[in-house]
Formats: structure tokens, sequence, C-alpha cells
């Protein structure tokens, strides 16, 4: 939907709500049927009363009177049972739609790039995850129900109206269409606001999420009250934001209710004055007086829905914004199986830019090839673009220019589940997920039995220290394996890969936490797993690859050299540099002959 006609159109937002509403029309048929019951229940109660006070009051029969007092109480029961199914159909409707939502929008997202990332906070999707839907669910479960209802009542009530004495309603129709006024221009400005505040909200938890994430340095730089002043300037500004909706809110409340009960009172003087001209009966005269407060009710209630339905109206667009992003990584319109078997992974002068420095080359002209089942190992400085190749092989991104082929089948010919499913990643930054050591392992391969787990875990040298926890592979790690070392959290993740059984190892340093036992130990597991398969290795630690069938030098985007690690310290001056402030000019050449 275009920004324009979302802006011109206070509550079009919500018609994009139809389709999460669509599959419940049968439960929405019952609500509204419900609805319509009470609505109808509640109008007939202001003709119940003029019956009973021109028929029984008036005629002094006792049996008259007890039969109205009696059609009184069935039409209450009608109306207490309506209104309870009502609430009960709504209600379960708001709770169903939202949680349909939050679905919808976290499925969304998980399929989105890092490229969303780079300019998306986590904590603002967050804060569309819960606040915002938490605003819809109202207006789905209350807010809405309530508006319809109410609205029935008005039309209903302006009706029965202008059918009891059309003198009298006409004053009554002549004020509500002077009550429709600041509806409109406080509406647009309250729909503003809430728009306004959410952002607020959201920009106040992106932070606290920040924050928490980073505890560690935040404390060891000692800026606990730094990030306290920020946050708390952040609740502040969404404070006053909220406050001034607030304040809109009201003003439109005191408007409305003071333009209706004026003129309820000067209709009611006129009324007055009929029933002692003998024009009006007493009946007619309580009838209308029932009606009027009914529909100035009706109105009031009206105007505190629309105030809803403006803060809901915002979320709404805000998770349009969401829903509406599209990842730059999409699946292929004609997608091919991936070959088990072939000619390895091609580079093809690949060129590409990341989305946020368009300026700047990560690759230039980029072309390798890597046979299957050779251990290639990526050397150079920081921002050479090792890590980009990760990033593109497993199509977290797109190139620009150029091509990525796996046993000669383009990426971007394959679905992306296929793809990833045949790379097992292992990163220098472990991650770990808040369950157990059991659900960590076979993160990539949630079938595997206990057994399988075991002998990955064993093959990654974490079998020793797994069984050594309070319940085994059952312990829970806490969030982000808090309980666990940096080494062992690595071979958590080296063993998650080994069970995955790829033919595509992708290594980012996977060594790189542990100490010098363990690194011994998970280099063997690891040169034993990258047997017959495809290996690409990052290496930040000459030491780790000096073993590789090829080690690959880049610089700026392209490659340099690349060869074995003996030749290399002879040919390539940047790889002989990287050694030397490793190893020392002198232990670089021992190492260089020992290896001849």
């Amino acid at each position: 939907m275009p920004e324009a006609a979302v802006r011109s159109s206070r509550v079009a937002p919500l018609f994009a709500l139809l389709p999460f509403l669509r599959p419940y029309a049968g439960r929405w048929a019952l609500a509204f049927l419900a609805l319509l019951t009470s609505a109808g229940a509640t109008l007939a109660l202001p003709v119940a009363f003029k019956y009973l006070i021109d028929r029984g009051f008036a005629s002094g029969n006792r049996a008259h009177i007890d039969r109205y007092f009696i059609a009184l109480f069935v039409v209450s029961l009608i109306l207490a049972a309506a209104t309870a199914l009502r609430f009960y159909w709504v209600s379960w409707l708001g709770e169903r739609v939202t949680a349909d939502l939050r679905r919808a929008v976290y499925t969304h997202v998980m399929r989105m790039s890092p490229q969303f990332f780079e300019t998306t906070q986590t904590g603002e999707v967050l804060s569309r995850l819960t606040t915002d839907t938490t605003l819809i669910q109202a207006v789905v479960g209350t807010s809405l129900s309530l508006g319809l209802r109410n609205a029935l009542l008005t039309v209903g009530g302006v009706t029965m109206l202008v059918a009891t004495s059309p003198v009298l309603s006409g004053y009554i129709i002549a004020t509500l269409i002077v009550v429709v006024l600041p509806i409109v221009v406080f509406g647009r400005r309250v729909r503003r606001l809430s728009r306004a505040s959410q952002d607020k909200v959201a920009n106040a938890s992106a932070l606290a999420g920040e924050v928490l994430n980073a505890m560690p340095t935040v404390q060891s730089y000692t800026q606990e009250g730094y990030e306290t002043k920020r946050f708390g300037g952040a609740v502040e500004a969404a404070f006053d934001t909220a406050l001034t909706r607030i304040r809109a809110r009201a003003s439109l409340t005191a408007v409305v209710i003071v333009f209706v009960f004026a003129a309820i009172v000067f209709v009611l003087w006129l009324g007055a004055k009929a029933v002692l001209a003998g024009s009006m009966t007493g009946g007619q005269l309580s009838q209308f007086i029932l009606y009027a407060v009914f529909t100035a009710g009706a109105v009031g209630a009206v105007a505190e829905v629309w105030g809803d339905l403006q803060r809901a109206a915002g979320a709404t667009e805000r998770l349009l914004q969401l829903l509406a992003a599209r990842s730059p990584v999409e699946e292929a319109d004609k997608p091919v199986p991936l070959p088990a078997q072939g000619d390895g992974i091609r580079f093809e002068n690949v060129g590409f830019s990341y989305p946020s420095r368009p300026g700047i080359a990560a690759l230039a002209g980029f072309s390798l090839d890597v046979r299957p089942g050779e251990h290639v190992a990526l050397v150079g400085p920081s921002g050479a673009g090792k890590t980009t190749l990760f990033q593109l092989l497993l199509r977290f991104y797109d190139p620009q220019s150029g091509r990525i082929l796996i046993n000669g089948v383009p990426t971007r010919d394959v679905t992306l589940a296929s793809l990833r499913q045949a790379i097992g990643v292992v990163l220098q930054e472990s991650v770990i997920f808040s369950g157990s050591v059991l659900d960590n392992i076979r993160y990539g391969m949630p079938d595997a039995t206990l057994d399988e787990v075991r002998r990955a875990a064993d093959m990654a040298a974490a079998a020793g220290f797994i069984e050594q926890l309070p319940e085994g592979y059952d312990t829970f790690l806490g969030e982000r394996g808090v309980r666990l070392s940096g080494g062992q959290r690595q071979r958590i993740a080296i063993a998650r890969a080994i069970l995955k059984d790829p033919p595509i190892l992708l290594l980012d340093e996977a060594t790189s936490a542990l100490d010098a036992a363990s690194e011994r130990l998970v280099q063997t597991a690891l040169d034993n797993a990258a047997q017959n398969r495809t290996t690409l290795v990052i290496a930040h630690r000459l030491a780790t690859v000096q073993q590789a069938d090829r080690i690959v030098v880049l610089e700026h985007g392209r490659i340099v050299a690349q060869g074995r690690h003996a030749d290399l310290l002879e040919s390539s001056p940047l790889y002989a540099q990287l050694a030397a402030l490793q190893f020392g000019d002198a232990t670089a050449k021992l190492q260089s002959a020992a290896h001849e």
C-alpha cells in the first residue's frame, strides 16, 4: 500500500489484517450474531420501560405491571447471554489472530538475509512482535467489537429517537453532527502521536537489548551509570510522547462528553415541557430519555474506540512495513537439485560490496577453484575478504557480479535449504542456544540418536567434559551457553558441524578458543572430519593450516598468492610478513625447512 494512501486514510492499515481474519469467518459470524442480539436487547429495554409506565403504572393494573417486569427480566437474560457469547468469541478471535500475526512476522523475519539486520535492530523487531501486536489484539479482541456494538446502538438509538419524537430527535441529530468534528480533528493527531509513541518504545527496547547482550563489556568499562542514563532518556522520551497522546485523547473524550450531555440536557428540558403540555406521555419521555442516554453513551464509546483504532492503525502500519520488507536473496524460480558430486566449488570473477558500504569492494574480480575433497586455507589481513567468501557461499548475500558454482550448478539456482544443508559451519565465535547439550549438538540434525551425538562429541574432544556435567548430555547450558568456557562452547559447535555430516566444511579458525591440549585433539578430529570433504578454513594462526592442500593469500578482496606453506614463504611477501609476525623470521624459516 502506498505511503500516501496509508497516511490519507486514518484506519486504512487495519484492512491489511483481513487475511488474518478471513480463516475464522465462521466464528466472526457467530460473534456478529451475538453482537446483533445484544444490541437488539439493549434497544428493546426502553420500549419495555415505556409500556411499564404508560400501561402498567398509569393503568394501576397489577397484572400488567408484573407482565412488563417479567418482560424486562427476560430481555436482561437475553442481553446477558448474548454479551457473554460476544465477549468469548471476540476474545478468542483476538488471541488467535494475534498469535497468527506474531508467527507470520517472526517467520518472515527468519527468512530475511543479514542485510536486513544491518539496518534493523533486533530490539525493534521484538517491540513490533510484542507491543504492536498487543495493541492489535486489544482492537481485534475488544475495541472492534465494542465499536461495532456501539455503532449499532448509535444507529438504532437514533432511529428509535426519531420514531419516538421527530422534533426532539432533530435536536439530538444536529448535536451529533457537531460531535463528529472534534473526533475527526483530534483523531488524526492521536494516530500520528500513537505511531511516534510506538517508535519511541521500540527505540528503548532496541537500546536495552543491545546493552543487555554486552553486559560484560559494559561492566568491565564501568559504564553502568552511562547506559542507565541513556536508557532512562529513551524511556522518558517515550513517556513524553505517550503523555502528549494521552492529553490529545483526554481532550477528545472531554469535548465529546460535554457536547453530548449538553445536548441531552437541552433536549430533556424540551421534552419535560412537552409532557406538561400533554403532547407527549410520560412513558414516551422515559423511552426517549433512555434512547438518548444509550445513544450518547454509544457515541462516547465510539469516540473512545476510535482512539484505540488510531493506535492500532499505527501499530499495524509498523508491522506492515516489517512484512513488506523483502530479502534481496531470493529463492530460485525454478530450482534444480544440488549434485552430490561434481567439480567442487568455483568462484567466477566475483565482485561484491556490502549494502551498508557500497563504495568499498569486499571482493573484486575474485576467482578460485576448489577441487572436491581439497583442504584450502584462506589467510590474509583483516578486511581481505575471507569471511565474505563464507557469507556468499552460504548465500547470506548475493554478489553484484560474477557467480558461485557448487558441482557445476550456480548457487542461485538451488534452494537455500539444499545449499545450506550441504554446508557445515563452525564460526570463530560459536553460538550456543539456551537448551541442553543434546539439543545444541543435534541442532543441524534433530533426528540424530544419542549414540550419533556421542560419536560427534568424541570426535570434537567434547565427550570428556560433557560427561562430567551434572546431567551429562541433558545439562541445561543457559542463555548463550554461559555455563561453559569458551573452549567448551567451541567444541560443542564443532560437534554440531561434525554430526551434520555435510560434504562441505567452512571453518572460521575453529580452534581459536581452545587451549593447547584441546587444540591438538580438535585439530586431529577436524582433519579426520575433513577427509573426503571440501574444506575451506579461515586461518588467523598460520600454525593451524600448514598442512592444508593449498593456502590462498587474500588482500583487498583479491588473491595475491596461493600455494603450500613453504613455497609461499619464498614467493609471497605478504605471507612471509604474516609468518614473521607470528613465528619470527628464524622460526618461520625453520618451519619452512621442516616441511620441505
